[in-house]
């Protein structure tokens, strides 16, 4: 067996090393029987021994295995050991591993250089076994060392940090009895008592004994009371402390136990006023309820333009009903003039009158439904019933446009929870939008289709599909932006307004470009 074989036989190489193991030595030399002395040198003493056989090896090496010590010898092909102790000083990864140099460069020069470069020691060739031991003892001893300060400081630091993020938040140490043991100056502040107050005082009279109304708490009722006898973690959203004045302020706090041979020895109490976060809300709320009136007004006058827009068709839909009304009447009048009048000619008039007077007041009903402001009351509403009354409001669009519309309802379809008035309008202006788009098209003859399915046990989907002039190339990105619109007399809220009403709902309003030539618009609504 060759001496490079005999060292990876005795060797334990670093892929094979298991993972965290401590104390690794990589020993660097690119002399084989100097490996084999080392390595019988050190062999037994509890050492996982790593080789390389040149620097750029040993650097491969100490970034993957990260050794605790290096034996490095100076004089090897290509990097030089100089080199590659300053390479692993520069490298924050590998900057701590210990470097001990091995070396028949005996100089003063050679030594000073070698400890310059970063090395902690340097052992002159030939050396003696059992100074090596000694040294690589000694510098593992101050390595590991070195390392527990480091991690220790590490600790000390992740604590003060956590301290500093609390110094805004009021901290009390109660014993078992809810005696105070300890305030942070953030708490004497908030409420308002000195420190040396704080000390020894009963935390339940100082700072527990109200209620939200002023009254009176008693202490078996107190969180900190439940975590001193039960111990467990208690936490209050928007609690109530008290000042030293008697005024209360709103807090967020927590009482968290200490226990010591299983028992609770006392309780850390962390909180925070939030008297300003309370008042900010309420500037948020009325805020919210601001944007959300203007939201109101802005769908409503969707609604009133899409009737505006509409005006001409529905008058000439009412006018149709009350000429038959007039003509009819007229026929009465008529038939009641002569002397012998028949009756049941009559009565067969009054009831196309009475059919032509339900036909306008359905017309009307529907008109005044869909252009009331809704009173936000979310209803179970049969999908395609909906889409029904909505096709019917669109019809007289359908009729001038000159293009029909298709249902393809899902049958069995679970009802939905919306408000029926403003899911209304959204897919009234899907349909609107959809006739318009093929008004002018070759493709008109096709017209409008709109189907409703269940998308999945939370949602109904319901899909409004042209062939018309298809989207706009930039319509990914402004398709829903307000006051963008492609129509030279829109105003480019309809498909804002819609989204808003979709995403209150808790569903989603998209679009996609229909392969077959126009456009596929979509929205989901929930599922009762």
């Amino acid at each position: 067996m060759t001496t490079e074989m005999q060292l990876q036989a005795n060797t334990l190489r670093e892929d094979n090393l298991p993972a965290g193991a401590d104390d690794k030595i990589l020993l660097v030399d690119d002399n084989p029987t100097n490996l084999q002395v080392l390595l019988q040198t050190l062999n037994g003493r509890g050492y996982k021994l790593l080789i390389a056989k040149d620097g750029e090896n040993a650097l491969r090496i100490a970034h993957k295995a990260r050794p605790a010590l290096i034996l490095l010898d100076i004089m090897m092909p290509g990097i030089d050991g100089y080199e590659v102790c300053r390479r692993l000083k520069s490298s924050p990864e590998v900057s701590d591993i210990t470097v001990i140099f091995l070396s028949a460069l005996d100089d003063t020069r050679d030594k000073v250089r070698g400890l310059e470069s970063g090395a902690v020691d340097y052992i002159s060739k030939p050396f003696q076994a059992e100074e090596v031991i000694a040294r690589v003892d000694t510098q593992l001893k101050i390595h590991r060392l070195e390392r527990a300060l480091a991690a220790r400081n590490k600790q000390l630091e992740a604590t003060n940090e956590r301290l500093l993020e609390t110094m805004r938040e009021g901290i009390f140490g109660v014993d078992a009895k809810g005696k105070i043991s300890f305030a942070n100056p953030a708490a004497s502040r908030m409420t308002g008592y000195a420190m040396d107050e704080l000390t020894d005082g009963d935390l339940y009279s100082l700072a527990l004994s109200r209620n939200q109304d002023g009254g009176p708490t008693p202490r078996e009722q107190t969180l900190l009371y439940k975590t001193l006898t039960e111990g467990i973690v208690q936490t209050r959203l928007d609690g109530i402390f008290s000042r030293r004045d008697e005024t209360l302020f709103p807090a967020d706090f927590s009482c968290t136990p200490i226990i010591e041979n299983n028992e609770v020895t006392g309780a850390v109490i962390v909180f925070r006023d939030i008297t300003e976060k309370k008042r900010q809300q309420k500037i948020l709320d009325k805020a919210l309820e601001e944007v959300q009136e203007q939201k109101d007004k802005l769908t409503h006058m969707s609604r009133l333009s899409s009737m505006g827009e509409m005006a001409s068709g529905f008058a000439h839909e009412v006018n149709q009903p009350l000429t038959a009304i007039n003509n009819y009447a007229q026929v009465c009048r008529r038939a009641l003039s002569r002397e012998n009048f028949d009756k049941d000619f009559i009565n067969e008039a009054m009831d196309k009158v009475s059919t032509q007077a339900q036909r306008a007041g359905d017309i009307i009903s529907r008109i005044r439904s869909f252009v009331k402001k809704p009173d936000h009351c979310l209803e179970q509403v049969d999908c395609n019933r909906l889409i029904n009354d909505v096709v019917k409001l669109a019809e007289v669009d359908a009729r001038h446009n000159q293009i029909e519309i298709h249902l393809d309802l899902a049958k069995d379809l679970p009802e939905v929870r919306i408000d029926p008035v403003q899911i209304q309008q959204v897919a009234l202006n899907l349909v609107r939008n959809a006739m318009e788009a093929m008004r002018d098209q070759d493709t008109r003859d096709i017209g409008v289709w709109v189907e409703t399915r269940q998308q999945d046990e939370h949602f109904v989907k319901v899909r409004v599909i042209d062939r018309g002039y298809g989207l706009a190339d930039d319509a990914e990105e402004k398709m829903f932006t307000p006051f963008y619109t492609t129509k030279s007399d829109g105003m480019g809220i309809g498909l804002s307004v819609c989204q808003s009403i979709i995403q209150t709902h808790g569903g989603v309003l998209s679009f996609e470009r229909n392969p077959e030539g126009g456009a596929i618009l979509w929205f989901t609504v929930p599922i009762v």
